[in-house]
């Protein structure tokens, strides 16, 4: 019956004849065919038991001595002894005189015998199926057959993922709105209540302005990344990632490589680490390689919490087509200018790497089936805990270092800071209501971190950035959701009010050219660069034990931050 749906033919007789076997076909969902089956198993006596495939081909001599020391025995059962250790009982040795001298071969030759007779067999095996099998692909009727024959079209298998993805993103930004907000509204309403309810102090301020803004930073996204999570382990648990591998293996040979790659690419939106020990299942070193190098191009979810941020920050809230929202249209846009770039640069790896190759790409397409929530739930689950537990020590630590660098400064002109802005105030260059905020900017700008964000400002402000967000980057090398939380713990030293993480950001000015300092601008400057950076120590030293090498993750961390640099410098300098 399933035969039958799949449109799937047999030659009976042919088979029958060249297996030298009998076939009953059986179908206990109809309960068909078992009155077939129970006649030939009562007649077995008149089937033969004489292997299809004759292994001594392989090497007559040797099979010929194993038949003058076991005359009344089964060469196959011999072989099958011999080589997987099969016992299939007592087996009888003829005594003769030359079984003194008979002698099996080594473990290597037999070992090489091994795989000879494996393609022997499997070629009997092929050879059969042409002559008695055929499959109808358009005629079958089956609901995976008439799944594949449109999710793999080569037209509109590639417009569906592409919907899907959209959908997905849609998704991402529209349900996880409301709990991201109740979120940043929380944390800032917890930092204000410690300020006002802890003894004042540093410790105090420790908390206020360093611990509770820098996890701020990372848990606020938590509703997003679990969106994306779940949306993942969807496809996965369906069976449909296994078609966008099939689907994808068309474009990849194109560009030097092949479905397996798809893997680790698409494994590596979720975290770069992962996907490129995913590499291993390649065989061929030169596509592992070109794999290992382009995976950290694929947007991670340590990218999503910049991504949203400064989207939020410089994309309006709109509609497109009334149905589409701007914003994760752009979100779209940088995966899908993430994926872009990952192929492109194995094209143009795969014409300088003068490393001899040749692959097949083989994969098992699964049957659809409902994703089970259980599995879906624990994948979810777990994989938001890693990379909030991850990404939360690293910004737990940098968070405090951070507070301490801004909370304190040398010589006169960070303790008379706010002598200085009551001064200016006096002065009439600006109102009672604004004290608090200029004393907290001025010390900010003479603290130990003021003078390290400085010295870097000329090499951050042709694509756009201030002082404050040129130390985020270096911090976030580290990993690179560090930048939210530590732009959260600077713009928090010295803040009094009870504001957002969005708001503060909202509400910073370029000391240059007037205005909003993240604007259309900046923004775009910035997530070309998060785009692109290779800011991962963790991805880095992946990379070295990989290739056991640090010439690979030094070359990538080089003209990946190089390439990131120029095309926010060029996008910076074309949008303004």
């Amino acid at each position: 019956d399933r035969m039958e749906r799949k449109a799937i033919s047999l030659d009976i007789e042919k088979l029958e004849e060249r297996l030298e076997t009998k076939i009953a076909l059986v179908s206990s969902r109809k309960n068909t065919g078992f009155d077939k089956l129970k006649e030939l198993i009562g007649n077995y006596k008149n089937l033969s038991v004489e292997p299809c495939v004759n292994a001594s081909v392989i090497a007559p001599e040797y099979f010929d001595r194993l038949r003058k020391a076991f005359p009344k025995q089964d060469l196959y059962k011999l072989w099958l002894v011999i080589t997987q250790d099969v016992n299939f009982g007592k087996l009888d040795r003829n005594e003769m005189q030359s079984i003194s001298t008979f002698q099996t071969e080594s473990k290597s030759n037999l070992k090489r015998l091994q795989q000879k007779e494996t393609i022997v067999r499997y070629q009997f095996i092929n050879g059969v199926l042409k002559e008695t099998l055929s499959i109808d692909h358009l005629a079958a009727k089956d609901l995976r057959s008439r799944l594949d024959r449109v999710l793999t079209h080569k037209v509109w298998g590639y417009l569906i993922f592409f919907a899907i993805l959209l959908l997905i993103f849609q998704a991402i930004y529209d349900w996880s709105s409301y709990p991201m907000d109740l979120i940043d509204e929380g944390f800032a309403a917890m930092g204000e209540w410690v300020r006002n309810t802890m003894p004042p102090g540093a410790f105090t301020n420790l908390i206020s302005e360093g611990i509770i803004p820098g996890l701020g930073g990372i848990v606020i996204f938590i509703p997003q990344i679990a969106f994306l999570f779940l949306f993942i382990s969807l496809l996965e648990e369906s069976g449909y990632m296994s078609r966008v591998v099939f689907l994808m293996d068309r474009i990849m040979r194109r560009f030097g490589l092949s479905g397996k790659s798809v893997v680790p690419l698409v494994s590596g939106t979720a975290c770069a680490i992962p996907a490129i020990m995913a590499t291993r299942n390649i065989e061929n070193w030169k596509e592992r390689l070109i794999t290992i190098l382009v995976t950290p191009f694929t947007t991670c979810s340590a990218r999503l919490p910049v991504y949203l941020i400064i989207i939020s920050l410089v994309i309006p809230d709109e509609r497109v087509l009334y149905i589409f929202n701007l914003q994760s249209l752009v979100l779209m846009l940088l995966y899908l200018i993430g994926f872009g770039t990952a192929i492109l640069s194995a094209w143009i790896l795969d014409r300088i790497l003068k490393i001899k190759s040749r692959t097949f790409f083989v994969i098992e397409m699964p049957n659809y089936k409902l994703p089970l929530f259980k599995n879906v739930a624990y994948n979810v689950i777990e994989k938001t805990k890693s990379f909030v537990v991850g990404a939360g020590k690293i910004i737990l630590a940098i968070s405090i270092v951070l507070w301490v660098l801004a909370s304190n400064g040398p010589g006169d002109a960070f303790s008379n800071a706010e002598e200085n802005s009551i001064a200016r105030m006096e002065a009439g260059e600006f109102p009672e209501s604004e004290l608090d905020k200029h004393i907290a900017s001025e010390k900010l700008e003479y603290s130990y971190i003021g003078y390290m964000g400085k010295a870097i400002e000329p090499v951050v402000q042709p694509l756009g950035y201030d002082w404050k967000i040129g130390i985020a980057i270096v911090s976030s090398f580290a990993a690179r959701e560090v930048f939210v939380g530590t732009l959260a713990t600077i713009y928090s030293v010295g803040s009094d009010e009870e504001e957002t993480i969005k708001n503060r950001m909202a509400g910073e000015v370029n000391p240059i050219l007037g205005g909003p300092l993240f604007n259309l601008a900046s923004g775009i400057s910035l997530l070309l660069f998060y785009a692109f950076a290779m800011q991962c120590m963790s991805t880095l030293a992946i990379v070295k034990r990989e290739t056991n090498t640090w010439k690979w993750p030094i070359l990538q961390l080089v003209v990946m931050s190089g390439f990131a640099y120029v095309v926010a410098l060029v996008a910076y300098q074309l949008i303004i």
